[in-house]
């Protein structure tokens, strides 16, 4: 090649070089740039603001209570049954029908006993005929006394035969012993009955009882005539009011558990023997408390702890801190807190999971549920 045909090559070789070099240092200087003005518009904006709802610390006043499952028991409540065999000729009840006492419910046939209870009787009479003539004779001395009581003793023993059958003839009906509300009927008319087959059940609506179990440690305030309250799932916002009425002698030796049993006007006869309830009992006048809802709280082994919003020192808006709490009885959507909180700060209800100490904030309150003292979930 001649010499100045590859001098020519190398100058457009340099050239192109320079070229490029130059286009990849203008390239480089605008990204370098371009970099250095998101950094610098990202320490002006700052870290992005998390989405939280907020509360006031609450100061309530919370009853000082003790709660328990009972079960309803009556006070009177008995199996109907027939001590005497027979068949059945009349039923005066029908099932679940209330009855006042004495009211005669079933009869069974007493034909045979009511004809000897004609034949006692007129044996009875006979010997009281007897007894007689016998007593005027002892007074004119015909007779001795011994005589006298020969007769006497047949007169005494006549009554007694009418009285036995009488009784039978009571044993084969049934009369109810207290006023109280029927079960289901068990027999019908023209059924024959054995002694002690059930005939129908009947228990006492009104009062009723309320037995429930409570440790050992509820006898400092347990005693008689303490108010109780009780409410059932049947009937949802209705509170019936009771007293205590007795406690069991001794404690339970497996459980360390005392029976409590209270009673509870039962007019309407809404409550039925066998129900479960819920059973409240008010030991003493409402404590004052603080509490935040349970959701704010941020459960951990080394200690739990709440965020509060407030005024970021530097700048506008609001940053979290996290402070540390103790906690006390939880109700309902609220936990009391005993230590840790102001009550003038506002706590992190709802997002307080993504939060850190000093992280800022926006603040959504209206998209946080309204806590409740005694939340009713309803089904969907």
């Amino acid at each position: 090649m001649p010499k100045h045909t590859f001098q020519g090559f190398v100058t457009k070789t340099l050239l192109t070089l320079i070229v490029i070099l130059v286009i990849v240092g203008v390239l480089v200087g605008l990204f370098i740039s371009n970099i250095q003005t998101m950094i610098a518009a990202g320490e002006l904006q700052g870290p992005p603001r998390a989405s939280v709802a907020t509360a006031d610390v609450s100061e309530m006043q919370w009853p000082v209570e003790a709660t328990a499952i009972g079960s309803i028991s009556a006070l009177k409540g008995v199996i109907l049954s027939v001590e005497s065999p027979g068949i059945i000729t009349d039923l005066s009840f029908k099932s679940g029908q209330p009855v006042q006492q004495g009211t005669q419910l079933m009869q069974l046939d007493d034909g045979s006993e009511q004809a000897e209870l004609e034949s006692v009787r007129a044996a009875a009479d006979l010997t009281k005929l007897s007894v007689d003539r016998s007593r005027q004779l002892l007074e004119r001395k015909t007779i001795s006394q011994a005589e006298f009581d020969v007769a006497d003793a047949e007169y005494k023993q006549a009554v007694a035969r009418v009285a036995n059958v009488e009784a039978m003839i009571e044993k084969k009906k049934i009369v109810a012993p207290f006023d109280g509300l029927l079960g289901i009927r068990r027999v019908n008319v023209g059924q024959y009955l054995n002694p002690g087959d059930t005939v129908v059940s009947l228990v006492s609506m009104d009062p009723i009882n309320v037995t429930f179990f409570m440790p050992q440690k509820a006898l400092s305030y347990l005693q008689k005539g303490l108010p109780v309250e009780v409410t059932s799932d049947a009937f949802e916002g209705q509170v019936m009011a009771g007293k205590v009425g007795a406690l069991e002698a001794q404690i339970d030796q497996a459980t360390r558990m005392i029976e409590v049993q209270a009673m509870l006007p039962n007019p309407d006869g809404i409550l039925r023997v066998g129900m479960f309830v819920n059973v409240r009992i008010e030991r003493e006048k409402p404590r004052a408390v603080r509490a935040v809802p349970a959701s704010a709280v941020l459960y951990a082994s080394f200690g739990n702890s709440i965020y509060v919003v407030n005024p970021a020192q530097e700048g506008e808006g609001m940053v979290a801190t996290q402070k540390f709490v103790r906690l006390g009885e939880r109700r309902g959507d609220y936990v009391e807190v005993i230590d840790g909180l102001d009550a003038t700060d506002r706590v992190v209800t709802d997002g307080a999971f993504k939060l850190y100490p000093g992280a800022p904030v926006m603040l959504q309150d209206d998209r946080a549920p309204i806590p409740q003292l005694a939340p009713t979930p309803t089904d969907a």
